[in-house]
């Protein structure tokens, strides 16, 4: 089967907000790819909650690596939700790139799983595997930083599902 890639919706910020929310997504995709181009105003790390959970239902685990050091780490029952970058983070000098990709996400009868990728040329790159422990249908993804700092003027967020043909 091939793997069709249809463009949801993007969101390139007009001014500088400290959350970014897509809602009402459709369950007629096999998994959800979102792809995040940003900057923020002092260095951040990005989270994901799923369908507004703000419960100690995340968990995740994450290698990095600066270009002189590698590093790995776990963290479990966290309400910030599912943890998208460590050493690639956002700041306001350097564009962050993150890929990130919810796999079965509209299944009602398993536990949610993400891999993410996130680069920041001049701070690092970053893996993760993150786990929200609901067996709910993804259906809103709130992409934010974890201090009050807030994404810059021209952040660009994409989400893209994926059809089997």
């Amino acid at each position: 089967m091939t793997a069709t890639y249809e463009k949801i919706a993007t969101t390139t910020l007009g001014s500088s907000s400290s959350t970014v929310t897509f809602s009402s997504i459709s369950g007629s995709y096999t998994d959800l790819i979102v792809i995040i181009t940003a900057k923020t105003s002092a260095a951040a790390d990005v989270y994901v909650r799923c369908n507004s959970d703000s419960g100690t239902n995340y968990s995740y685990t994450g290698l990095s690596g600066s270009g002189s050091a590698a590093s790995s780490f776990r963290v479990s029952n966290t309400s910030n939700g599912m943890l998208l970058d460590n050493l690639g983070y956002a700041d306001n000098n350097n564009n962050q790139v993150i890929i990130v990709q919810f796999n079965n996400y509209s299944n009602t009868t398993t536990y949610k799983t993400s891999i993410a990728r996130s680069n920041n040329a001049a701070t690092g790159v970053d893996a993760l595997v993150g786990l929200w422990r609901s067996t709910s249908a993804i259906n809103e993804l709130t992409f934010r930083l974890n201090s009050t700092h807030t994404y810059s003027s021209g952040s660009t967020f994409t989400i893209y599902g994926i059809k089997s043909e």
